[in-house]
């Protein structure tokens, strides 16, 4: 059963509860919304229009602003720059031949070294004594598709990640565009590159619009390249790249600090901001809703069924919050 609980403050909605052994452990707060493809709100909980820091969930917007500003992204190369892969080695090769069009390496990437994400590769890197690296990081394609920009125009490769650089000022006016928000709040991301307030709104509204662009458009472009090859929008086992494979026609990124964008073959779109940040329960949401508005997610059953662990078998779940229940209660 769904939990109860007070709010723990204004504009917050519980939207998921962790269950171990028959009690309630950890809830998570927070803001969501579904539009329809017409962009009309069909479920609102918490204040869809507070701004946020939306981390890589605008990734494909980032990818969009790259692809108008003329830089030659098609097939693997577009998903790659609105993913966040995982650092497996088909990732760097896609990542490298970015660079390479753009006349320079690995030294180039503004991003931090990391380790990859895949734990298979990041064993095997170990064992091999090779260091983390910029181009394992999972931002990696993203600056890539930023720096091939950047080369394709002219502009200061050098100085990319500038709030102030011509290419930053397009992502920025691109994003505003799509997400139908004026951004209203500047910050720098994880991985160094400029970061642009929006709401979760505006967020719903620019996957929607993603997913109906008509064909031939960049903003499709950008859907379609996710969607047929999302394998670089994630990775081996990635929820991103899961739930595209299992759910037909489905556009999905999440970010870091709990925030996530999902749209519908049909352009319904949820996303939502986890207060706490953690994203363990945003893919388990946005399916539920799209679910309970009418999108099968039956091929997608491992990404709903999230087991809670006590000595390495099942003992409770993750499920929707007590907020998040009755609201889809009163949809059905």
């Amino acid at each position: 059963m769904p939990s109860t609980t007070s709010h723990p403050g204004a504009g917050l909605a519980e939207l998921a509860a962790v269950r171990r052994s028959g009690m309630i452990e950890s809830r998570h707060f927070g803001s969501l919304v579904a539009l329809a493809p017409d962009g009309s709100t069909l479920l609102e909980l918490g204040d869809a229009d507070a701004v946020i820091l939306p981390r890589s969930t605008v990734k494909p917007l980032q990818a969009l602003a790259c692809l108008t500003a003329g830089a030659p992204l098609a097939g693997p190369e577009l998903a790659i720059a609105a993913g966040s892969h995982t650092g497996e080695d088909e990732h760097v090769r896609v990542v490298r031949e970015l660079l390479a069009r753009a006349g320079v390496d690995d030294a180039a990437l503004g991003c931090p070294v990391d380790r990859p994400e895949d734990e298979g590769t990041f064993e095997r890197l170990v064992r091999a004594g090779e260091p983390r690296a910029r181009v394992r990081m999972n931002c990696s394609g993203k600056h890539a598709a930023m720096i091939l920009a950047a080369a394709t125009n002219g502009w200061d490769v050098a100085g990319y990640l500038d709030s102030a650089h011509p290419l930053q000022q397009h992502v920025r006016a691109t994003m505003a565009e799509l997400t139908g928000v004026p951004v209203s709040a500047d910050a720098v991301d994880g991985c160094g590159a400029p970061l642009f307030g929006t709401t979760v709104r505006g967020v719903a509204r620019a996957f929607g619009r993603l997913v109906q662009a008509a064909p031939g458009t960049p903003e499709r472009a950008v859907a379609d390249a996710m969607r047929a090859h999302p394998f670089y929008v994630g990775g081996s086992g990635h929820q991103n790249s899961s739930l595209m494979e299992e759910v037909p026609g489905a556009l999905a990124k999440g970010g870091a600090e709990g925030v996530i964008g999902v749209a519908a073959a049909d352009g319904t779109a949820v996303s939502m901001k986890i207060v706490d940040g953690s994203p363990r329960a945003t893919t388990l949401i946005a399916l539920r809703v799209l679910e309970a508005l009418g999108t099968s997610i039956d091929g997608a059953v491992s990404l709903v069924e999230l087991p809670v662990l006590g000595g390495g078998v099942p003992v409770g779940r993750i499920e929707i919050g007590a907020d998040l229940a009755a609201a889809l209660e009163r949809i059905a």
